[in-house]
Parts: C-alpha cells; sequence; structure tokens
C-alpha cells in the first residue's frame, strides 16, 4: 500500500480529452477513505508517455486502449518489457471481451468503454491496495 502521506500520481492517456476527463471525474480526487488524494498527468501523445513513465514516480498508469494512431494496451505491452519495477497498469478496452488483450498487454487490470464511475473506482483502488512487488 502507497505512503499515506503523499498524493497518489496517476497518468491517464488518451487521444481524447473527453476521455481523460470520464477518468478524472469517475475517480475523483479521492478513489477510497483508506487511500490519499489523487493527482492525475493528463497525457495525449504514446511518446510522452513513455517518456514520463520512464521517468518515473506514478502510482498508476490508465491507458486507453481505444486511443489512436497508439492504442494503450500496445503501451501497457512496451511498458511491462522495458521498465524495471513499473507500476500497476490499467487498461481501458473497447468492449468487455477484449479483456484478453488487456491480458497479453500485461496490464493488471481492464475496465470497458463507456466508462462506469464504480467499476472503475474499485479496479483503481484493487490496484493502488495490492502489495509492491
Amino acid at each position: 500500500m502507497p505512503e499515506s502521506s503523499r498524493p497518489l500520481r496517476i497518468l491517464v492517456y488518451s487521444d481524447n480529452p473527453r476521455t481523460r476527463e470520464q477518468v478524472q471525474l469517475a475517480l475523483g480526487k479521492r478513489v477510497h477513505p483508506d487511500l490519499p488524494e489523487l493527482t492525475y498527468v493528463e497525457v495525449a501523445t504514446a511518446p510522452m508517455v513513455l517518456e514520463l513513465m520512464a521517468e518515473g514516480g506514478f502510482d498508476l498508469a490508465i491507458l486507453d486502449g481505444e486511443a489512436t494512431p497508439f492504442g494503450g494496451m500496445g503501451i501497457a505491452k512496451q511498458l511491462k518489457d522495458e521498465i524495471d519495477d513499473c507500476p500497476p497498469i490499467l487498461v481501458l478496452t473497447g468492449r468487455p471481451d477484449d479483456a484478453w488483450l488487456a491480458n497479453w498487454s500485461r496490464a493488471e487490470a481492464a475496465v470497458p468503454h463507456p466508462i462506469d464511475p464504480i467499476r472503475l473506482g474499485e479496479a483503481v483502488v484493487s490496484l493502488l491496495r495490492a502489495p509492491v512487488q
């Protein structure tokens, strides 16, 4: 479980600003009373995701699997392959049946579009509470 005194940093990637906004509105400033506040870093391009994640300091990455031209599942796989101690990744899939692709990408969780705040919140809480590997 992360330190309780510092805010948790969440990277939110999508080429669609509305999707990034929906994620933040769904999770809010505090996703669970037992967890610290959340801060968000919005990212619209794959190269910036790779650069920021390589710099570190994130507790979770939420990647839009429907983003173009680079989808979140491919980025997730690349991050897991290239970054030691990569934080947990949640992929937003186009539909529930795409969960197997998220599994291939090595993302720890997948939530389908349209974004359901309850389902997204539960997945994020689960990932943020998971013991550090």
